[in-house]
């Protein structure tokens, strides 16, 4: 890749939808905040946690994800990890970010309430605004395997008042232990008005993204890069022009594909799905979402065109409202498009 593409993609103005908020945690505050609070973790240095995220399957993924999950204790560890988060978004110049974060969890291991929760995440999302001028979507998820009463109170967190930014329910976790169980919860969140983001089609087949369709009204897949394994969903998802949010360094590090040169992305782009390009958890699978970019670009061999259609996929299925929908129209896409 020649130097001038190199620094365009670092420069260009950005959007993220599909990014974990614990799975962003940067070792050294993974380290800090499992000092500060005495949770043991398998290592105590920042070369120890890569070794550590050489994961050997999905399994092995969700345990050292909760793991990193137990490190946060307080509301002001909660802050600490979102202004971080924020900060790492804006040295990229993302712009926007549509988050997930799973306050089930929080509350389970350190018994923090979601009022409390919500209060240190607004103080840090509204410092990133006024301070760093980037904008975050909170997507509040359902972990597969919780119970419905459980995910029905996630719902009602997620409703609980616009001020906490919650812009969709999700679904997460293990694929393969169901989708159909909650679709009462997300019936009724669809009755709220709420946006809903369901990961699918990533370690299981094109079954569960056709689950996510039709049991949970899914508005975005997060993954689904298995799709292509069915014809008949493949046309389904361009015919609705229905958003993926692909994470290809994930894929590779947890064995969906071999590697990035084989990775499904550039044959989605070419057909024409609706796709976007994302990190998912990113110091977790040694990437950033200029990462992505890079290595997209450069596998792929995309043209600006093809970059500026990603962008404008981004931004078209961001869960913003019209003002803030134009000003990323304004911002995204007219500097990509006249780079």
């Amino acid at each position: 890749m020649d130097r001038q593409t190199e620094q365009f993609l670092r420069d260009m103005p950005k959007v993220e939808l599909h990014v974990h908020i614990e799975g962003a945690i940067r070792p050294q505050t993974v380290l800090q905040l499992a000092r500060r609070n005495r949770v043991a973790l398998p290592a105590d240095t920042v070369e120890g946690l890569r070794d550590w995220y050489q994961f050997r399957d999905f399994q092995h993924f969700v345990e050292v994800y909760v793991a990193v999950s137990r490190c946060i204790r307080t509301p002001e560890d909660i802050e600490l990890v979102f202004r971080e988060f924020l900060l790492g978004q804006s040295e990229q110049n993302v712009l926007h970010t549509e988050a997930t974060y799973t306050a089930c969890t929080i509350q389970k291991f350190a018994g923090i309430p979601w009022n409390e929760q919500s209060s240190a995440i607004c103080s840090a999302r509204d410092w990133a605004a006024a301070e760093l001028g980037v904008s975050l979507g909170l997507i509040l998820d359902i972990v597969r395997g919780d119970s419905v009463d459980r995910a029905y109170e996630i719902l009602e967190w997620a409703t609980s008042g616009p001020e906490v930014g919650v812009v969709a329910l999700g679904l997460a976790g293990m694929e393969w232990l169901g989708t159909k169980e909650y679709r009462e919860v997300f019936d009724e969140a669809q009755r709220r008005g709420l946006s809903i983001v369901v990961h699918a089609g990533e370690t299981t087949g094109p079954e569960t993204i056709w689950d996510a369709l039709e049991h949970c009204h899914a508005d975005r897949i997060g993954h689904g890069v298995r799709c292509l394994e069915d014809p008949v969903l493949t046309q389904h998802l361009l015919d609705h022009q229905t958003h993926l949010e692909v994470n290809p360094s994930s894929n590779v590090c947890l064995g969906v594909f071999p590697s990035f040169g084989v990775h499904p992305l550039g044959r989605m782009v070419s057909e024409g799905l609706n796709v976007s390009l994302n990190s998912d958890d990113p110091p977790m699978f040694s990437t950033t979402l200029t990462g992505e970019w890079l290595k997209s670009v450069e596998t792929f061999g995309w043209d600006r065109e093809t970059v500026h259609r990603l962008h404008r996929n981004a931004v078209e299925a961001a869960l913003v409202d019209d003002v803030r929908r134009e000003e990323l129209r304004r911002l995204v896409l007219s500097d990509v498009a006249s780079a």
